[in-house]
């Protein structure tokens, strides 16, 4: 667990597209066996993470590859075996359907199977997220499908800094990691630290602290709960954890925090049944039910595509004001 603050010493503002893009630009510098594949991946990708890479790295570290997300991931388990330190850029996150095979069988399983003697030190980047207006098949949040897959381990960052730390430790991870990007919050800016720095996989962060209500909150939910937190300060001291990895879970913070304040909100942008939300109450249920004043409150997607209709798809996806109501109802 990390008790987030002020950045001290040199730091530079930044957004989580650009943090993201600075991580993988120092690793492919300090290790020149790093590649990017990628759709588009030599003009910087559907989101221009990456742009600037192929200038800088050339055609042998960033290599467009055909519309093939099968092909892409086969490639990459293939060339991680042997050595390298493939990041495969998959777009939008609902595509992982199309190579879900090689996901859950190659990349899962292959170090298992070998009985660790082939590793597969791979990174899949893939965004997700509603509120652009992409209808249903680009604009999913779909991280707890993958977080259920032994072998693979799973990242969604909140912020510039846990981004860039993030993307570093990943990319230098033995293990092969799904890491998942909203693309809501791509011009979100903040402070992240000069230098060499990483952010462990499977350490929370308590990016506030409050005494009342612990929200552990994901990605795009995280900023509108610490919106939330501001708003109700004075009434309701909110204590905010950025999970940071959904796999590893770091469960121990979260069962320190409700220890303190007795009350649970989990809000993450994914469907409700058998979610992330669910998991996070199981952890504090089986091993801090007796630190709960109430019953913990679920903030996130109904059970249903997200819509292309802007005004239902604000209805579906959730929100600041339904964090709110969650703290209410907790309180």
């Amino acid at each position: 667990m990390v008790q987030a603050d002020a950045c001290d010493g040199d730091a530079d503002r930044m957004t989580i597209r650009e943090a993201i893009r600075e991580g993988l630009r120092e690793e492919m510098q300090r290790d020149e066996y790093v590649m990017l594949y990628g759709q588009d991946e030599r003009d910087g990708e559907s989101f221009e993470v990456t742009a600037g890479l192929h200038d800088e790295f050339g055609d042998r570290r960033v290599r467009n590859t055909p519309i093939s997300e099968a092909a892409q991931v086969g490639a990459a388990v293939g060339a991680a075996a042997t050595g390298l330190r493939p990041v495969v850029e998959l777009s939008f996150s609902d595509f992982i359907g199309v190579c879900f095979d090689q996901i859950m069988n190659q990349v899962g399983k292959t170090r298992y199977m070998f009985g660790g003697e082939s590793e597969v030190p791979l990174v899949l980047r893939a965004t997700e997220g509603g509120t652009l207006g992409a209808a249903a098949q680009h604009s999913g949040t779909v991280h707890t499908l993958v977080s259920h897959l032994p072998g693979i381990k799973v990242v969604a960052p909140a912020t510039p800094a846990a981004s860039k730390g993030l993307i570093k430790e990943s990319v230098r991870s033995d293990d092969p990691v799904m890491f998942f990007e909203n693309k809501a919050i791509y011009g979100e800016r903040g402070e992240v630290r000069t230098g060499d720095r990483t952010v462990p996989l499977g350490e929370a962060s308590v990016e506030r602290a409050g005494d009342d209500v612990t929200v552990v909150a994901t990605q795009r939910l995280f900023g509108e709960a610490m919106a939330v937190a501001d708003d109700l300060a004075g009434t309701a001291e909110l204590e905010v954890i950025d999970p940071r990895s959904l796999y590893p879970l770091d469960a121990e913070t979260i069962l320190d925090s409700v220890a303190k304040t007795g009350r649970l909100v989990v809000a993450d942008e994914s469907p409700m049944s058998y979610g992330f939300h669910a998991e996070v109450m199981a952890r504090v249920i089986e091993d801090g039910f007796f630190s709960l004043d109430a019953p913990p409150q679920r903030v996130g997607v109904a059970d249903t595509p997200v819509p292309f209709a802007p005004d239902l798809e604000a209805e579906v996806l959730p929100s600041a004001p339904d964090v709110e109501r969650a703290v209410h109802r907790v309180l």
